[in-house]
């Protein structure tokens, strides 16, 4: 987590091309078979690292599919619990963001509603205020197409 962190600071700094290469090489570690947290994190930096809509789909997607993998097979406490919970409105918040990208309407306000419906799991800090942020302007979006 700590090398997935490091590279993120590299695309938050603009360096995308390194951090996508350093998360690509964390990838082949890590592969699809590992930690669904692990997977789940660095599948939604790999997703922004992106400059394709369709790959940044794809990385999406994966990072969905681990954060499933994550609340079936590991054992939560209340409070991983609810981190976990947390994550779900970000993850389909970035799949609408896809969609509109690619000109796939439906699949963008499927992905807003779930985005919109697991939003009461954030807390009212500044992460929880920036998703419902990003969501409202994703629906402004939507609205406007």
């Amino acid at each position: 987590m700590t090398r997935i962190g490091q590279a993120a600071m590299l695309l938050h700094g603009g360096d995308r091309e390194e951090a996508r290469n350093r998360f690509g090489a964390l990838w082949s570690e890590i592969g699809e078979t590992g930690d669904p947290l692990q997977r789940c994190t660095l599948a939604h930096y790999l997703a922004d690292a992106q400059d394709d809509p369709g790959d940044e789909l794809a990385w999406d997607l994966r990072a969905l599919a681990a954060a499933d993998a994550l609340a079936q097979e590991r054992p939560v406490d209340r409070e991983a619990e609810l981190a976990l919970a947390a994550l779900y409105p970000a993850l389909h918040l970035d799949l609408a963001a896809d969609y509109v990208q690619l000109q796939d309407l439906s699949a963008a306000r499927l992905h807003l509603a779930r985005a919109r419906g697991a939003s009461g799991a954030l807390r009212d800090d500044g992460y929880g205020r920036g998703v419902r942020a990003a969501i409202a302007r994703v629906a402004r979006r939507l609205d406007g197409e």
